[in-house]
C-alpha cells in the first residue's frame, strides 16, 4: 500500500510539519477506515497507536459513577490518543471512539515516540498541540458552566461542523444527550430550541446547520477562542 504524501494528507497536523519531519513520520502511517462507534482508544488500557483524522472525528467521553459526557472532540485539526507526548502518557482515563465515521492515519506508540526523539520541531508542534487541546477543555468547562443547553448545543455543532466538510452533523439525540450530560429529553429541548429560532433543521440521526453565522452570535464568545490560538500555536508556526 502506498505511502501517504505530505501534499495530500488533509489532517491539519501533518500539514503543519516541515518536510524533515514528515518524513520521519512517513513509513509509519497506516489508512485505516473508521466506523461509527468504533472504539480506538480504550479507558486506562496501553496506548498502542495513535490516530490523526483526515475525514471525520472521534469523541472523547468520561465515565464517572455511571454518568457518560463528552469530554473533547478531536477531528482533522488533531491527534486521537496524544498522552504518549509526554514522557509517562501511556494511558486515559477516558474512551475515545469513533463519532462521524471517515478515514484516519494510524501510526504505533513506540514509532511515535521515536520520531519525537529524531524530530525536536516535531516535538514542539506536538506539544503546542497540547496547549490547544487544553484550551479548548477550558472553554467547554467554561461554557458547560455558564450557558444554558441550546447555546452549548449550538457551540459543539459549530465545532464539529469545523471537522466535516459541509453543513450535515450525523448524530443522533441519544448522543446529543451523552454530549450535554443530560437525558435525551433535555437533548431535544435544545435541539427544537435551535430549530424554533431557525438556526439547524434537525431529522432523524443527522442535524443541518443553516445559520451559522447566528449560531456564531447566540454563543457569545465560547467559541472562537481556542481555534484562534489553534492558528496561532500550529498553522502559525
Amino acid at each position: 500500500m502506498a505511502q501517504p504524501q505530505h501534499s495530500a494528507v488533509r489532517n491539519r497536523l501533518l500539514k503543519a510539519l516541515s518536510a524533515d519531519d514528515f518524513a520521519l513520520l512517513q513509513p509509519h502511517l497506516q489508512p485505516l477506515r473508521t466506523e461509527l462507534r468504533q472504539t480506538l482508544i480504550h479507558p486506562k488500557e496501553p496506548i498502542t497507536h495513535l490516530l490523526f483524522p483526515e475525514v471525520g472525528y472521534a469523541s472523547v467521553v468520561a465515565d464517572v459513577a455511571g454518568n457518560r459526557i463528552e469530554v473533547g472532540l478531536i477531528g482533522r485539526e488533531g491527534l486521537v490518543g496524544a498522552s504518549p507526548v509526554l514522557p509517562e502518557g501511556g494511558t486515559t482515563p477516558y474512551h475515545e471512539f469513533v463519532q462521524s465515521p471517515g478515514e484516519m492515519l494510524a501510526i504505533g506508540t513506540a514509532a511515535f515516540r521515536a520520531t519525537l526523539d529524531q524530530g525536536p520541531t516535531f516535538r514542539t508542534l506536538m506539544l503546542r498541540y497540547l496547549q490547544t487541546v487544553l484550551i479548548q477543555a477550558r472553554q467547554t468547562a467554561y461554557a458547560n458552566a455558564a450557558y444554558t443547553m441550546d447555546v452549548r448545543l449550538a457551540r459543539w455543532l459549530l465545532i464539529c461542523q469545523d471537522r466535516l466538510d459541509g453543513d450535515d452533523i450525523p448524530v443522533t439525540h441519544d448522543f446529543l444527550a451523552v454530549m450535554l450530560g443530560v437525558q435525551r429529553s433535555g437533548a431535544t429541548l435544545a435541539v427544537q430550541s435551535l430549530e424554533g429560532s431557525r438556526l439547524i433543521k434537525a431529522r432523524r440521526g443527522c442535524i443541518t446547520v443553516v445559520n451559522r453565522e447566528a449560531m456564531v452570535e447566540l454563543v457569545n464568545g465560547s467559541y472562537g477562542g481556542s481555534e484562534a490560538e489553534y492558528a496561532r500555536l500550529i498553522e502559525g508556526m
